[in-house]
């Protein structure tokens, strides 16, 4: 009797003993989750761009031109003005070239001079267009430069080839010889400008040329 007895009190507290344990599981709650209270962190460390930022920066000028986007160079308009002078580079000497303005357009004035003129242009800094242009070439240089004789036709071609949108049909051009050489002269009105031309009809060369911006 006393053996039962021992035996029921020894397995009433070894139940004690488990159910007590069973109470104490480790801290964390069914399926892994953090504790009550517990605070779930930020999904990321990365901090936000702040709005504008990233953003591609509003083109500036350009430091060794010195000329915004968009805009031409002095050396630009330089190379425009000779080409539509028709003379080689190495002729030209005595370069000046400043910039100015002209009925509020900005612009570089440019003159040089060569063994057989002067030449004087003006040029948009914004687009490069000749907004003004005077020059005289020495006649008894004409033939030493060479040439072909011309028509008056033909004078009119060379005159609308140097205004960028002009024709033939635009041009006025009419022959004088009353200094015995004979000449071919003219006139172009086109987008606000008023041209005027002397030209050697034995060579086909320009030998006076006028253009002024009308207000």
């Amino acid at each position: 009797m006393k053996q039962i007895f021992s035996f029921g009190l020894t397995a009433a507290l070894l139940l004690a003993c488990l159910t007590g344990c069973g109470g104490q599981a480790g801290g964390a709650a069914p399926g892994g989750t953090a504790p009550s209270g517990g605070q779930t962190p930020p999904a990321s460390s990365v901090p936000e761009t702040p709005a504008g930022q990233g953003q591609t920066p509003p083109v500036s000028p350009d430091p060794e031109r010195g000329v915004a986007a968009g805009e031409i160079s002095r050396e630009e308009a330089l190379a425009i003005a000779l080409d539509n002078a028709d003379v080689p580079e190495g002729d030209a000497y005595n370069i000046k070239n400043e910039t100015d303005s002209d009925n509020g357009i900005p612009l570089y004035d440019i003159e040089f001079e060569t063994d057989y003129g002067d030449y004087d242009f003006e040029v948009a800094i914004a687009d490069g267009r000749i907004v003004g242009a005077d020059y005289e070439v020495d006649e008894e240089w004409l033939d030493a430069l060479g040439g072909s004789p011309i028509t008056v036709e033909e004078a009119a071609d060379i005159v609308a080839g140097k205004v960028s949108g002009a024709s033939a049909a635009d041009v006025s051009v009419w022959e004088e010889s009353g200094d015995g050489r004979g000449r071919y002269e003219g006139e172009l009105f086109l987008d606000g400008m008023k041209y005027e031309f002397e030209l050697d009809p034995r060579t086909g060369r320009i030998f006076d040329w006028t253009a002024d911006l009308r207000d």
